[in-house]
């Protein structure tokens, strides 16, 4: 370790919400931490390629999970109920008008209804529905204006049919923000690393990634490794890691840490 300098290289584990438990933990208050890198698999890119991008890079990820409560009955007698379903497909409906008309065409958010479930018999009208949703944005205003708008619909929609709706709103990771200084140099390293047609820059992703937490108590750049272009979709059940990608990613750390413990 050259000139007391120290740098921390993080391999990400996507749905592992590890970051704020080694913050609280202490990490960069026991190790004098200077910068910051990640890396993540990219389906889609070839092996062997890179991929950057300064400033935002992946999408702040909130989850929403809402109950809507009607009166049950049987299934012949509709007009004796307030219909959890009907008032849930609305309102998924609804939702779906957030980001296509209330949003900047500009900007860049994502509201998606998950899950649905109501009832276990087709006779039976049940007294709950349950909804859950994943929401993204990249702005702060844009997620908050979200939030607002997902509670404001949940409670007209559910008010207007005669149910009500509970709602719980987790906020999750923040928006995944690469600093200049460090994505340069990543990207130089990588250029040397691989060549330069080797190194793209990265679309924005609205997937989510708690590194953003890391970056929100030190400068660094998280960067996405190749998995090669006919590779299936992250989280999909034929998704396989490409062991291709392996001597490529090895080497940017490798390459990462000399290089920045010699400035």
């Amino acid at each position: 370790m050259s000139k007391g300098r120290c740098v921390t290289l993080v391999t990400s584990e996507d749905k592992v919400s590890g970051a704020q438990h080694m913050i609280a933990d202490g990490l960069f208050d026991r190790f004098p931490i200077d910068a910051i890198f990640g890396l993540h698999n990219h389906p889609g890119m070839p092996v062997g390629t890179l991929l950057t991008r300064e400033g935002p890079i992946m999408a702040a990820g909130d989850t929403v999970k809402i109950t809507i409560i009607g009166k049950g009955g049987h299934a012949s007698r509709p007009h004796l109920t307030v219909d959890p379903v009907l008032v849930a497909c609305n309102l998924v409906m609804t939702l779906q008008s957030i980001v296509s008309r209330n949003v900047d065409p500009t900007q860049t958010a994502v509201v998606t209804v998950s899950t649905i479930h109501a009832g276990e018999a087709s006779n039976v009208i049940a007294n709950t529905a349950k909804i859950s949703m994943s929401v993204r944005s990249f702005d702060p205003a844009i997620r908050t204006f979200l939030e607002e708008r997902i509670r404001k619909l949940t409670v007209s929609v559910a008010e207007g049919h005669g149910a009500t709706a509970e709602i719980d709103y987790e906020h999750g990771y923040p928006v995944v923000v690469n600093s200049e200084k460090e994505t340069a140099f990543a990207r130089e390293v990588a250029e040397e690393l691989i060549g330069a047609d080797n190194v793209a820059t990265c679309p924005l992703l609205p997937a989510s990634e708690d590194f953003a937490y890391f970056l929100q108590h030190r400068p660094g750049s998280f960067l996405r490794l190749g998995n090669g272009r006919d590779s299936a979709i992250l989280h999909s059940s034929k998704y396989d890691f490409n062991d291709g990608s392996l001597t490529t990613g090895a080497a940017l750390w490798a390459r990462l840490a000399e290089r920045y413990l010699d400035l």
